[in-house]
């Protein structure tokens, strides 16, 4: 198992739900022989399970996150779109193949907007991490054949955001191309900003699904727990833990923030 992959094994172990259902049944093992111990776990983990299952406390932990949505009439002067890939439908059946997941799908579909509203060239960036077509190739397809926007970069060898922003950069800095605009969601820029400004490029944000700041508290529904709400939790304590890490790495390499 590379790394990556591990990596990714343990955020599933850790992040809800697994890692909240995993310390309640701790507290249950627990309960003959540390009763008071037992009980504490098993409620925190019910506890904290259902609290992140809540609309109002996910949103809360985008809103930590989130850049503000990019004023298309005002792009600076980038020089380039870069559209990070976000997961691959493996083997789906209606597709005859793979074909984008739900996020790289809403990041294709809102970089196809800034494309057409801004006329920059595109990049897409995303590789293979389990095998199977690589998600720029998808990316490229459906922005070429689905939404009429010309790819005219695709970076296929990245696994993770941290190559994705070293490869985009191979790429564009030998092509004079300094300045981008980011395409990725909301809950993800501050990391994936980070990334591409290690690797020399000047990044400005352009989030897609960004939570905003009002929440919906006159839809009784918006307060009742949520698979949506849990699994935007879910992004959010991601992002922040990787971003923890990244900031740790930092710290004990040296490199440039």
């Amino acid at each position: 198992m590379d790394l990556i992959i591990a990596r990714k094994a343990l955020a599933a172990l850790v992040l809800p739900p697994t890692g909240p259902l995993l310390l309640a049944l701790l507290g249950l093992a627990l309960l003959g022989r540390r009763p008071r111990l037992g009980r504490g776990l098993a409620w925190l983990g019910v506890g904290s399970l259902l609290l992140l299952s809540l609309p109002v406390v996910s949103h809360a932990l985008l809103r930590v996150l989130e850049a503000p949505v990019l004023d298309l009439r005002r792009a600076g002067d980038a020089q380039a779109i870069v559209i990070l890939g976000g997961g691959v439908r493996r083997d789906a059946a209606e597709f005859g193949g793979d074909t984008l997941g739900r996020l790289t799908l809403e990041r294709v579909r809102y970089g196809a907007l800034v494309a057409r509203t801004t006329g920059l060239p595109v990049l897409v960036s995303g590789g293979s991490v389990y095998g199977g077509t690589a998600e720029a190739t998808l990316m490229k397809r459906a922005l070429e054949q689905e939404f009429n926007v010309r790819v005219r970069w695709s970076e296929e060898r990245s696994r993770d955001t941290r190559s994705n922003a070293t490869e985009s950069a191979s790429i564009l800095l030998p092509a004079g191309i300094k300045r981008v605009l980011l395409v990725a969601h909301g809950f993800d820029m501050p990391r994936a900003s980070a990334e591409f400004a290690s690797a020399g490029l000047r990044v400005t944000p352009a989030p897609t699904l960004v939570a905003g700041e009002r929440f919906g508290f006159d839809q009784p529904g918006e307060l009742l727990p949520s698979m949506s709400a849990l699994q935007a939790s879910y992004y959010a304590l991601y992002e922040l833990f990787a971003e923890t890490a990244r900031r740790l790495r930092q710290a004990f390499t040296g490199s440039a923030p």
